[in-house]
């Protein structure tokens, strides 16, 4: 029998895992006040299937939040989801802008929902998702629609891992597994089974998700035109509420398959990545390892109703340039029966990781895109306030600048230059003529209170890591953070120090177990010590503030 044979034999063998723990058999009561408060938090967004207006639900807020809650304890109670809430108006997003436009896979299917379903939804998710999240069946390495989870988090945790590999002597293979259309390919009836037995969901909360997930209907809207309504018999709604978090508890039992074959994986929604260390004097059993998961995977995939496209997956080798060397004749990798060339680059969650992790073609992404809207700022920079320009600013470019940034820690002085050009030109078009143009770069940031870029990123840093120790999540960061214990009785036992790991290589401190301590260490007691993050990131707002000027 080969492994592909074997490997679908035990897929067919597998068996979801038991709940252990509370049930969650009902939702407890709704209240006007909590409607309320979620009225006043979500936006106005209007759709073509609303029975009622949303702004005028949000301007009689007191009225509404009385019948909203009235109507979702009724509809709690007796399991049953309001029917009338049940059709979605499709609207096609093109997925890039360099795909395609005559060709219907282009496009990603969201779903416009009434607003009213949507609170109703809001207010399930209150009582569903703490359940959920407290389950040891939970995958903890899925980062999506979770509480202090983020792309970032997720990216830190991966390459974590892998310059700790390179620490140990060894390069890792990464695989981003691509799936098609993964939302709507979810079987209802394998969901139903899961939700019951791996999460202890039973009673009127199990009925009112089937009732959720049955009977759905949409069409496709374009403009003024609407195709007929069609029956949804599969799949979550894109752009619904419950959605993201139903799809993660479908693919929850990917953790176990991966942790049988001991290798790391990271999810964000559909994004999933597999990697592998592997060992430079015998990479071949490694890679076999791993081609064997992905068969595994594979065969996972096929059995509920899921399509793996090895076709669109990427791979890529990532080390330094003389661990590389070991591996010079890997090329590829097999995919699901697919050989996958190894690539020089990857974009994972919007960042690009080249080979080495220098991050220079990220830099040079973010550089090319931020002088773009910078140019286009300084053609109306003189029509706007001062106010409106730095609006402008920290959406466009600010918020480019900031995104992931963490993941630049102790990247080369080359690189942190380039972003602080990009910053400084921002800076000058921004100020305009409110300070003279003989005025240095740094007293400009000065006075739009700006970080510069080696700042940002240790602020970035610093506050990942106070959100982790107070939360204790994610939990894949937060097992990486220990307290330093020290040997003898010192004043620094009570100084909230953290341990930091010794690495053999500058490469491997790059990594969150060791920047972070480092960073955090490195901050006054004061900060460290602050009991809510409001007054940790404003202390520490003016501590990077004064480091890189001098004064507040």
């Amino acid at each position: 029998m080969t492994y592909c044979e074997s490997s679908v034999t035990d897929i067919l063998s597998f068996q979801d895992p038991l709940h252990t723990g509370p049930f969650l058999h009902s939702c407890q009561p709704v209240t006007s006040a909590e409607v309320l408060r979620i009225l006043h938090l979500v936006p106005p967004k209007s759709s073509s299937v609303d029975f009622v207006p949303p702004s005028l639900v949000k301007s009689c807020a007191a009225v509404f939040a009385e019948l909203i809650a009235e109507l979702a304890n009724r509809s709690f109670r007796d399991g049953c989801f309001p029917s009338c809430f049940k059709h979605a108006a499709i609207t096609p997003l093109l997925k890039k802008p360099t795909l395609d436009t005559s060709d219907p896979s282009s496009y990603r299917p969201i779903s416009n929902l009434d607003f009213i379903s949507k609170i109703i939804e809001r207010l399930f998710l209150a009582r569903f998702q703490p359940h959920v999240l407290a389950c040891t069946n939970f995958n903890n390495h899925q980062s999506a629609y979770r509480p202090r989870h983020s792309t970032e988090t997720s990216l830190l945790a991966s390459l974590n891992t892998i310059y700790r590999a390179s620490d140990s002597g060894s390069s890792t293979l990464l695989v981003s597994l691509d799936l098609s259309a993964a939302f709507d390919t979810i079987d209802h009836h394998i969901l139903i089974s899961r939700l019951r037995i791996s999460f202890g969901i039973t009673g009127s909360v199990l009925s009112w998700l089937q009732s959720y997930l049955s009977n759905r209907t949409q069409s496709v809207r374009i403009s003024h035109h609407s195709s007929t309504p069609t029956m949804c018999t599969s799949g979550v709604p894109q752009g619904s509420v419950l959605g993201p978090l139903l799809f993660a508890i479908y693919t929850s039992p990917i953790a176990m398959i991966t942790r049988s074959f001991q290798v790391y994986h990271q999810q964000y929604a559909d994004d999933t990545q597999l990697f592998i260390a592997l060992n430079p004097s015998d990479p071949s059993s490694d890679i076999s390892n791993l081609t064997s998961c992905l068969h595994a995977l594979q065969s996972w995939f096929c059995l509920n109703g899921m399509a793996l496209n090895p076709d669109k997956s990427d791979a890529i080798l990532l080390g330094t340039r003389q661990r590389s060397r070991c591996y010079a004749s890997l090329r590829s990798v097999d995919v699901a029966g697919c050989s996958v060339s190894l690539s020089d680059h990857i974009k994972i969650l919007g960042v690009t990781l080249d080979s080495h992790l220098s991050l220079d073609k990220h830099i040079s992404s973010i550089c090319k895109s931020a002088y773009y809207h910078i140019r286009s700022l300084r053609h109306i920079r003189s029509a706007i306030t001062d106010d409106m320009a730095k609006s402008v600013a920290s959406s466009l470019v600010c918020s480019r600048l900031d995104y992931a940034n963490s993941l630049l820690y102790g990247t080369t002085q080359k690189n942190i230059n380039r972003l602080q050009c990009v910053q400084n030109t921002l800076a000058r078009v921004v100020a305009g003529h409110a300070l003279p143009r003989d005025t240095h770069t740094s007293g400009i940031l000065k006075h739009l209170h700006w970080l510069p870029i080696e700042q940002r990123i240790k602020f970035k840093l610093a506050t990942l890591t106070h959100n982790t120790l107070c939360s204790t999540q994610p939990a894949y960061l937060h097992s990486l953070l220990n307290y330093h214990t020290p040997t003898r009785s010192l004043r620094s036992a009570n100084a909230s120090l953290l341990s930091v790991p010794r690495v053999r290589t500058t490469f491997a401190s790059r990594g969150f177990s060791v920047a972070a301590p480092a960073i955090w260490n490195s901050l006054p007691s004061d900060i460290r010590d602050s009991s809510s993050t409001h007054t940790f990131r404003r202390l520490l707002k003016t501590h990077c503030f004064q480091q890189a000027f001098g004064s507040p």
